[in-house]
């Protein structure tokens, strides 16, 4: 019924947290697509792109960090299940115009359960080395709009947020 609430997944009877149990459910490809922005200085754009940080290569390191992150989720996010995945990778897409860079992360599994958390943990964690590797260049660098972009398999189905946000 549209009027009944559904029970909260990760609570017992007594109002405790509890990891869902995924044993019967089906396994299935799934697949989640997370994202961010990155806002800096066209001067610590420069930097970056000329790979003259002091610290290095900012996006290698980066995209090491994210699929890292990936795979350590369920050290990080106490209710998330260990997941074997399958592929893990992060992308960037650099906006000189506007000193901007888009960050994606993407994650996929055959399993019991989603990826969404992994993708969007990669994601943030991308940002944040970004962010580590910039800061002696520009402490002001922001990162926004970190949001599950697609995700697909399971019993919920596919979602797609689209180009824009939902």
């Amino acid at each position: 019924m549209a009027d009944e609430q559904r029970p909260l997944s990760h609570v017992d009877v007594d109002g405790s947290i509890s990891m869902v149990d995924v044993g019967e459910k089906a396994i299935t490809t799934r697949e989640a697509t997370a994202s961010a922005t990155i806002h800096m200085s066209s001067a610590t754009m420069k930097l970056l792109l000329e790979k003259a940080l002091p610290k290095g290569d900012a996006l290698t390191a980066a995209k090491v960090a994210g699929i890292f992150a990936a795979k350590a989720t369920p050290s990080l996010i106490p209710l998330t299940h260990p997941v074997m995945i399958d592929r893990a990778d992060v992308t960037f897409q650099i906006h000189e115009h506007d000193s901007t860079i888009e960050v994606e992360a993407s994650v996929r599994c055959q399993g019991r359960t989603g990826v969404e958390i992994e993708a969007m943990t990669a994601c943030a964690i991308a940002c944040l080395t970004i962010y580590d590797m910039c800061k002696s260049a520009d402490k002001g660098i922001t990162i926004e709009a970190l949001r599950l972009r697609h995700k697909s398999g399971g019993k919920s189905g596919n979602y797609d947020a689209g180009n824009g946000r939902p």
